[in-house]
Parts: structure tokens; sequence; C-alpha cells
């Protein structure tokens, strides 16, 4: 360590203050709602490398914590004082992940001195392209994801190009709410910039310059202790997307972990190829990307809620994501609902940790949740409306100690709620029912939290309804030790109707006016055995419309007001017992066909093919191994299916 402990812990301190303060800076004056309220933002300090030092706690996206804007910073030749440069291109050094997310980074000086960089981010509800929001899984590239702009100099000397400006409003829908949010990032960047002064000021240049990469050394030694505390072994996970294009197949994401001492590696080789959807997380190969390591520090964080939250975390772990897998797709594939596919890979991560150290990690969270977004035309004004009016999320699974958080939970729980009296204001639509849906969190002794239901009708005529990270209608959040799946998500059309229409996982939804929108999310799932729950809690849970009467009986074994029978189902469920992990009847059904050993062979016969096969090759070879006449699970089928295909297509022939 260059400088004495006392003295780190108050620059630290400083640090994580500056932080604080972009994004404070952000959050008061970006004008979209899906800024300012939900909090699709970040802000932070990095080194001259690009490693991030330090990051908010208490506002913002918490993905980014250890963003490497190093590739990006390389980019750029020649930095001066008053600079400022952005990018929103994933395929551009892999530092922003989808086309939305406008990443700016501004070079901080003192005395002439390049010191450090300011950096963040803000998710544009629409930069253009194919659908209103710019996201949907249907699309196929790139290309159809909105304008795209590789790193580029924004801010030339404290002058702003416009005519950049001009070229990007040309190609996005409501370029006002664009500019106003852009004009926050700036602001958040000069807050950056009047911090780090300061603190060079109080510390001084060479104390500043050491402790930074002094913090980034604590981090990674605070990370190693957590590691060092999992015991030493190999451990697997998988989940599922429910389709890797709209209509299509699940999507697998496997994990095999490797803890040895205080390392980690995560092998995510069994993963599914890449995608023809937007679901791909463009990662470029890098073992400590972002997006793979979300769900490391969120681990490392709930094993020790008192480490730094920079990029020194990331230092004792690397990921292993082969080329042209769903986590590591090759230009032009379509990236724009990474989100939903990273925030899948977050719960897998958890799962393999918590199969490590099971008394110490929670159930299986929802994994987010439909962000709602309504292209529609004002009746009043005639104004069209572009904006985003909540995120749908999910509960947080149970955990040994605690019920999940109910709503906004877990790896969520940075998507804040819009206000309905805010959404009504900014947008015409009428909201009929927001709130937590009974019975949607998994039963266990310590249960599950409660989905989100939004219910909403629309007045004007084709008024278009974007429902990014659509998912879990198939496949549930897992309950473990002994705890049960949450429920799954509903998406539905003028529901309690004659014209009901289950919408399914779709996205892009063109309305008529009158027409009703409701969305359930998913379920958190549940820890522990539900009959071990104490009878109180099961009854506070009915008093507060958590749950009800028929799910207390059936899934707790609680009758109100009747002790006898409450004992009485309790013993049968007791006697009956359950497994250990619980990944709903859907899941157990697809796994009694695709098991692991069938998964493996598909993973090995797809990774030898070009990488534009393999989407092909994998809807080919389900069909052959769902038409074959007899099924051992042990992969045969599945090679067997391999051999059919290059005989049919000798051009892909080993």
């Amino acid at each position: 360590m260059r400088i004495d402990p006392v003295t780190l812990q108050i620059l630290a301190n400083h640090a994580q203050a500056a932080a604080d303060s972009m994004a404070f800076t952000l959050f008061r004056t970006a004008h979209s709602t899906f800024v300012k309220e939900t909090e699709d933002f970040t802000s932070g300090l990095t080194t001259i490398e690009g490693m991030t030092f330090a990051s908010p706690r208490e506002l913002g996206a918490t993905w980014f914590v250890g963003l490497d804007y190093g590739p990006v910073i390389r980019a750029i030749s020649d930095y001066r004082e008053g600079d400022v440069y952005m990018t929103n291109d994933p395929y551009s050094g892999f530092v922003c992940t989808h086309p939305p997310d406008t990443h700016l980074w501004k070079p901080i000086f003192w005395k002439g001195e390049l010191v450090c960089f300011a950096v963040g981010h803000i998710h544009n509800t629409d930069v253009g392209g194919a659908v209103p929001a710019s996201l949907s899984r249907q699309l196929t590239e790139v290309h159809q994801e909105g304008i795209r702009f590789p790193p580029v100099k924004l801010v030339d000397q404290g002058v702003l190009d416009q005519r950049l400006l001009d070229i990007f409003w040309l190609n996005v829908r409501v370029p006002a709410q664009n500019y106003g949010d852009l004009k926050a990032q700036l602001a958040s960047l000069a807050t950056g910039e009047r911090k780090v002064h300061a603190m060079i000021e109080k510390f001084g240049l060479e104390t500043f310059r050491d402790g930074v990469a002094d913090l980034l050394d604590m981090a990674e030694r605070q990370a190693r202790r957590v590691i060092a505390s999992i015991p030493d072994g190999a451990y697997e996970f998988a989940d599922y997307l429910d389709e890797d294009s709209p209509g299509g197949l699940p999507a697998r994401l496997h994990l095999a972990l490797s803890i040895r001492g205080e390392e980690a590696v995560m092998d995510f080789s069994g993963s599914d190829p890449q995608l023809a959807a937007s679901l791909n997380m463009p990662t470029g190969g890098n073992p400590r990307h972002i997006l793979l390591m979300v769900g490391y520090n969120y681990v490392i964080y709930t094993l020790d809620n008192t480490v730094l939250l920079n990029g020194g975390l990331l230092r004792p772990a690397r990921a292993i994501a082969p080329e042209g897998s769903v986590l590591n797709p090759v230009f032009p594939a379509a990236v724009g609902m990474r989100s939903m596919t990273c925030m899948r890979l977050q719960g897998v991560i958890m799962g393999a940790f918590q199969r490590a150290v099971p008394d110490r990690l929670p159930a299986g969270p929802a994994s987010g949740g439909p962000i709602m977004n309504v292209n529609t035309t004002d009746n009043r004004t005639g104004r069209r409306v572009m904006a985003s009016i909540d995120p749908i999320t999910g509960g947080a699974g149970g955990s040994p100690d605690a019920d999940g958080a109910d709503g906004s939970g877990a790896n969520s729980a940075f998507l804040k709620n819009t206000p309905v009296e805010i959404n009504e204001a900014e947008v015409p639509i009428r909201i009929l029912q927001y709130g937590l849906q009974p019975d949607t969190g998994g039963a266990g002794l310590h249960r599950g939290g409660l989905a989100t239901v939004l219910e909403f009708r629309v007045h004007a005529p084709q008024t278009v309804i974007t429902a990014r990270n659509r998912d879990r209608t198939r496949f549930r959040a897992w309950g473990v030790a002994g705890g049960r799946a949450g429920a799954p998500s509903f998406f539905t059309r003028n529901p309690d109707s004659n014209r009901a229409e289950n919408l399914g996982n779709t996205d892009v939804i063109s309305l008529d006016p009158g027409d009703v929108i409701r969305i359930v999310c998913s379920g958190g799932a549940g820890w522990g055995r539900a009959w071990q729950r104490p009878v109180a809690a099961v009854l506070a849970d009915i008093e507060a419309g958590k749950i009800t009467e028929a799910a207390a009986r059936d899934d707790y074994g609680v009758v109100p007001g009747d002790a006898a029978e409450t004992a009485r189902l309790r013993a049968v469920m007791a006697a009956n017992g359950v497994g250990d992990f619980d990944p709903g009847p859907e899941r157990i059904a697809f796994e009694g066909v695709w098991t692991a050993a069938n998964y493996a062979a598909l993973a090995e016969g797809l990774a030898a093919l070009p990488v534009y096969w393999r989407f092909y090759a994998k809807r080919r070879i389900f069909a052959l191994v769902d038409a074959a006449r007899e099924r051992k699970g042990d992969g045969s089928e599945v090679r067997a299916a391999f051999r059919e295909l290059r005989a049919e297509f000798p051009q892909i022939a080993a």
C-alpha cells in the first residue's frame, strides 16, 4: 500500500462522494422518465487507463461497477482540457453494450497533467431503428437497433459539435428528450471534474494518484478474502431464456464455476450459440467484461457489503466465453436486449455460487421484467409522445435469513418505479392498476418476493407498446433448500373481456384506442421448506394481501382459525417431502428430454461448426431429437442428429 490506511479511507470517502454527486447531478437534471425516475444511468471516475475506481452506491444502475473504459480511451490519441468524447456502438471496443446507451468520458487535468477521467452513461429512451424505443427481441442485426457512433469527440475544448448532434437528432424519434438527457450527462461530468480538483487540492497530486491505485488494490484484497471463504471445488448451474427468438427455442446459459483458493474461474462454454435475435451480449471475449461479471460482483457484495465498489473487485476472477456464443457474439449480431440475457446470467452465477455456499446466498430472483415504453399521440395537442412508463419487475429470492424483497428486488433493485401521477402527467394513458400481485412469490420458510402488476388503457390509434425483456412465461425462478419456484409472468391484451389475448413473450404491440394492457412479472423463489414457515408469518401475509387463503392452505398448510387442520396438513406435507432444488414443472419436463448430457453433446457439436451455421443447426438438431424414436438422454441421440445434419449438408462436415 502506497499511502497510510487512515488517509486512504478518507480518500475513499471523498471519491465515493464525488461519484454520488455526479449521479445526483444527472438524476436531478435529466429530462426522460427513464433516466430521472427509473434511473438507468451510471457515473463514476476512472484511472487514466480507464479502470473505474469510484461508483455511486445510492443512485443509478448497479451493473457497471468495474467497467473498463480502456478500449475507448485508447481509441483517442490526443486529449485536451475541456474535451468530452462519446460512443454508443457496442462493437467499438465493447465498452458500450447496446446502442441506446450513450457513454461519455471527459479527461480531467491538473496543471496540464492528465490525472483521471469522469465517465458515465445514460439509456436513451430511443435512438431510432426499426421499432420505437429501438429494442425488440425480433431484431437480428445491430444495424436495426438505431444510429451508432464510434468513439468520437463531442466537445472540443468546451465547444459542442453541433454537426454531430444534428445527425444524432435526425435519426431519433423525440430528439428534445435525448438532448435534455445529454446535457444532464455533461453536467454530471463537470461535477466530477470539480470534485477531483477539490480532492487534489486537499490531498495533493501524489497522494491522489497513489491513493487511486491503492483503492483498486484494496478492493482486490477484499474480493480475494471473500472468495477464500468459499470451499474450493467445481460447481455447475444452468438456466434458460424462454425463447432464443420470437416463437423459438429455449436459450441455455450454463456456468462451470471453479473456486481455487482466492480465485474464481467462470466457464460459460456450455451456453448456446449466438442468436438470430437481439439477446446476444457483446463482450468481445474480454475475460473480465462487465456484462459477464455483474453476477459475480453481486455475489461478492452479498457476502460482504463493506467491499469497495471499483474495478479491483474483478481481478481475482475471470470468465471464459467462446467466440460465436450468445455471451460473445460476432458482428453484426443484434445486441439490443442484452439486458435480459445479462439478468438471467446474473441468476446463473448466483446459482452456481449458491451451490458452493447454500447457507449464505438466496434462492433464484425473478431476474428483471419488461421495461414498458409507449409511443402514442396526445389527443389534446397532437404531439407525438415517446416515453418509458415503468419497469415491471419481479421479486428477489428468499434468503437464508429473510423473505425476498417484493417488486423491484435482487438484481432488479436499481430499476426504480415511476409514480402513477408522473406517468399519467407525461404520457396520455390511464393507469388502471399498479402494485404487487398476490401469490407470485415462491413458497418457502422464507418466501420469494412478489411480482409487480401494471394495467393501463391507451386512448389514441397507432399506439405502439414495446415491452422489452419479456420472459419467464415458461422457465421460473428456482427455489432452493426445499423452497418452491416463483410464479411465471403473464402479458394480456384486453383482459377480463371476450377479446382477451395472451401475448406471451411478444415485445412490440400495436394498440387501438380503448385497448387495455395487463402485465404481471414473475415472482422470486422461496428458500427453505414452506411448512416450516411460522404460522404467524403466513397469517401476516394473508392480512397484507400478499397471499390468498387458498395459497396459504395449498402451499403452506395453514388454515386460518383452525390449528388442528393446520397441524394435519403440515404433517402430511412434511411426510411427503420435497427436493432441495425446484426449477418449476416446465423446466423439469424440458430437461426430461434435454438432459445435461444431451446439452453437452449439443454444445460440442455446435462449437465445431462455423459461427453462421450454429443458430440454424441448433434448430435442426432440436427437431431431429424431438423426432427420434428412442431417447436415452446420454447424448447419443444428439450425436446421431449431427451425423444426419452433416450428411445432408456436406459443406459443414468436419
